[in-house]
C-alpha cells in the first residue's frame, strides 16, 4: 500500500491494516522508517525511484502539501509528501496526486509516464479546489479523473460537478462521482 504522506487521515491504520493483511507499505524514506519502527513491513523511497513489484512499476513524484505524523505535541516531521504513478502489467498507467495542490510539473509527470487515469483531491482549504483541479487535469492531459479529499467534512467545499464545470469544454472528460462500498 502507497502512502503518499503522514497526515492521520492517510496513515492512521496503515500499519494496522498491513499487519491484518499481510502489506507492504510504501512511502517516502522518513514515514517508511517510522512505520516499520511500529512493526509493519515497509519499502521506503525517494521522489524519482521507482519501484517494481508484483508487475507494478510505481514512480514516487512530487506533490505540494505538508506532512506530519500528528500523535504527539508538537507533530512529528514524517519527509515529504509525494504522488505516485502505477504502471500495471498491460500497460495501463494512474496518477495518485495525494493531497497536494496543481504545480508546473504535472506537465511532466504527463510526459514521462502518459498516465490514462488520475486521481486528484479536489475539496479546496487543505488540497487544491475544482478550479485548480481542471487545470491539473489539463496539464495531465487526463480523460479519467477520480476526485478525492472532498466532502467528508464542511471545509472541504469542492464537488465533482465544480470540477466538470471548471474544466469545460473538454471533451470526452469523465470526472467520476464514487460513493463509497459502490462500484464504478
Amino acid at each position: 500500500m502507497e502512502i503518499s504522506h503522514g497526515h492521520m487521515d492517510h496513515s492512521g491504520s496503515a500499519v494496522d491494516l498491513a499487519k491484518k493483511h499481510g502489506a507492504t507499505i510504501v512511502a517516502i524514506h522518513e514515514l517508511a522508517e517510522h512505520f516499520e519502527s511500529q512493526g509493519a513491513s515497509t519499502i521506503g523511497m525517494g521522489k524519482g525511484g521507482t519501484l517494481h513489484r508484483d508487475g507494478l512499476e510505481i514512480t514516487m513524484v512530487d506533490a505540494r502539501h505538508s506532512s506530519s505524523l500528528d500523535m504527539n505535541q508538537p507533530p512529528i516531521y514524517a519527509g515529504e509528501p509525494a504522488g505516485f504513478v502505477v504502471k500495471c502489467e498491460d500497460g495501463f498507467t494512474f496518477y495518485f496526486a495525494g493531497d497536494t495542490c496543481v504545480f508546473g510539473d504535472m506537465k511532466i509527470i504527463a510526459e514521462l509516464y502518459e498516465p490514462q487515469l488520475a486521481f486528484l483531491p479536489i475539496g479546496d482549504h487543505y488540497t487544491m479546489g475544482p478550479k485548480e483541479a481542471a487545470y491539473a487535469i489539463r496539464l495531465l492531459g487526463v480523460k479519467h479523473v477520480v476526485p478525492m479529499h472532498w466532502g467528508t467534512f464542511g471545509l472541504l467545499t469542492g464537488t465533482p460537478e465544480a470540477v466538470r464545470l471548471a474544466s469545460h469544454p473538454n471533451p470526452g472528460l469523465r470526472v467520476y462521482d464514487l460513493e463509497p462500498g459502490v462500484p464504478f
